[in-house]
């Protein structure tokens, strides 16, 4: 239907396709809701796409399915990847790869919005209404000139040319606060590390974190490293304080 009105170079048409197939089919199998909302647009800057469903809310749909007691913790596992209410019919993969395929990526639902910018070291959580009262909206937007393409994006988060398998993930550490809490405590640490045993390389982006405590950092850095060896944790972004915390906890104990 949108196609034949649409003038797209072929990479940004195959992110397209991807992200609008993605996104109807998750509404499709998920949301429980009875109709789907679709709005294009292409002006000669960019292409944007619309995707809204009626239905109970994704965020809170996650929540409900892992028992989660907050749904800005179904956000957090959202954004790590890997991440789905139906193993059946899905891989978990689908959201994370199409949030970064495109410039710019927003959810809304629940009460909450998740934004993913490629032009912003950050991704941001807020509290929202959204557009709409129900369900969830998803929001896609890339310039026409990207030179993106789906292929690269896949290859960022695998370890290898050979190896296929989404095995590397970037976890924004700032979605791990909620308000103005600090990363100090050992539930906090056990919370985030929640499915990281799912990947083998796991890039820690601590931008927006200035400082975590001594029992965080253990629970992080000492316990979970030494009980799953073959999980590479590597921090990045850190501040001096989050750099000596890590090396503190990292370093080799004395029997």
């Amino acid at each position: 239907d949108f196609k034949p009105y649409l003038s797209l170079p072929p990479n940004v048409q195959s992110i397209v396709g991807h992200g609008f197939t993605e996104i109807l089919n998750n509404a499709i199998d998920h949301s429980t809701g009875s109709s789907v909302f679709v709005w294009a647009d292409q002006d000669e800057k960019s292409i944007t796409l619309v995707i809204s469903d009626d239905g109970v809310g994704i965020f809170a749909k996650i929540a409900l399915a892992l028992g989660l007691p907050d749904m800005r913790q179904a956000l957090f596992e959202l954004s790590k990847g890997k991440l789905t209410t139906d193993h059946s019919k899905h891989t978990g993969e689908g959201i994370f790869f199409t949030s970064r395929m495109f410039d710019l990526f927003d959810i809304s639902a629940n009460g909450l919005r998740y934004n993913h910018s490629a032009h912003s070291p950050n991704d941001w959580l807020q509290e929202s209404d959204g557009i709409f009262p129900e369900g969830t909206a998803v929001f896609m937007q890339t310039a026409l000139k990207s030179q993106r393409t789906t292929s690269e994006v896949y290859a960022q988060f695998t370890n290898t040319p050979e190896d296929y398998d989404f095995s590397k993930t970037i976890v924004p550490m700032k979605l791990a606060t909620y308000g103005d809490e600090q990363l100090i405590s050992r539930s906090q640490a056990k919370r985030l590390i929640a499915r990281f045993d799912r990947f083998k390389t796991i890039i820690l982006d601590f931008d927006g974190v200035s400082e975590i405590g001594q029992a965080f950092a253990d629970e992080l850095f000492r316990v979970y490293s030494s009980e799953h060896p073959d999980v590479e944790l590597l921090p990045s972004n850190m501040t001096a304080q989050v750099e000596r915390m890590w090396l503190r906890a990292s370093a080799p104990r004395s029997s």
